[in-house]
């Protein structure tokens, strides 16, 4: 169920939470609205924490952490929530699709139609075929997948995701994040992705929460941390000496970065230069386009 991208749907005010003579949260405060957003942060950030607020598993010690305009602690405001924790949990001796019946009746939804909705809901991720196997035969990815179907069975408006990809090789990583991309743009469930992998939230976030050391370092949207520069990048399979030497006798200045030719973007003017200069030294083109920033340059500024 989308909401209107105006609408808070979780908000946290002035939140602490020590842990003995740790502080876990040093009085944060930010708002999630429609989309996914990131929860970046290295390990002992505050993120977990934060989530468990949200979820009602742990108390702050001061401020407020409400759940569409909801106090997080009322269990009705928690039933618009997913979780997929971050630990192992599943039971290893029974199926995906009787975890997943079991899950919803949980939720409050009737035995004559938790079943199909858990089956519709292990389609969406992929494990259809698979769903009466035991947990104990699935691999790391898989787990993985039953612990995303749980979270949504329920047909929350949020998910709440602690480091989805935790434990995954390339493929499995990247099939992950393509389903997280797939919850909010088909079925409209938005997102908070807990993560301390940049990539991870470069790739698939429309917003990003920076923690460190319980404190809100910074919040954006990631188009803006990532925008293009005043540069262009271009990359060529040969010649790349004779090409530089042209864009010098034009009167740029180019140099080479990651094993591409980078010039100053001014626009028509450029590009009409590094047309004529791939002409002239016969430089055969492989790719051009504006520089984008990475999460990871920005956090090295």
């Amino acid at each position: 169920m989308r909401v209107d991208s105006s609408t808070s749907l979780l908000k946290a005010d002035n939140l602490v939470k020590n842990y003995g003579d740790v502080q876990a949260l040093r009085g944060i405060s930010f708002e999630v609205r429609d989309g996914i957003t990131g929860l970046l942060g290295p390990n002992g950030a505050g993120k977990s924490t934060a989530i468990r607020i949200f979820l009602g598993l742990l108390n702050a010690d001061s401020g407020d952490a409400l759940v569409l305009g909801t106090d997080s602690k009322v269990p009705e405001a928690r039933t618009r929530l997913g979780y997929m924790p971050e630990h192992d949990c599943l039971p290893e001796n029974l199926s995906a699709s009787y975890i997943l019946n079991h899950m919803a009746q949980l939720s409050g939804i009737p035995p004559s139609h938790s079943r199909s909705l858990a089956a519709d809901t292990l389609r969406h991720v992929g494990l259809f075929e698979e769903r009466y196997r035991p947990v104990s035969t699935y691999s790391t990815g898989m787990k993985q997948r039953v612990k995303l179907a749980q979270a949504l069975v329920h047909d929350p408006v949020m998910v709440l995701l602690d480091e989805p990809t935790a434990g995954l090789d390339p493929t499995g990583r990247e099939e992950m994040l393509e389903l997280i991309r797939k919850i909010h743009s088909e079925f409209g469930v938005s997102v908070v992705l807990s993560s301390h992998l940049m990539q991870d939230v470069e790739r698939t976030c429309h917003r990003i929460i920076v923690l460190d050391r319980g404190e809100v370092k910074r919040t954006d949207d990631v188009s803006n941390l990532t925008e293009s520069t005043e540069q262009l990048f271009i990359e060529v399979t040969d010649r790349r000496d004779e090409f530089m030497d042209v864009l010098r006798q034009k009167g740029f200045e180019p140099s080479v970065e990651s094993g591409a030719v980078v010039v100053q973007n001014s626009g028509k003017v450029v590009l009409d230069a590094v047309r004529d200069a791939l002409v002239e030294s016969e430089a055969p083109l492989r790719s051009m386009g504006p520089r984008h920033r990475a999460l990871l340059d920005i956090f090295r500024e």
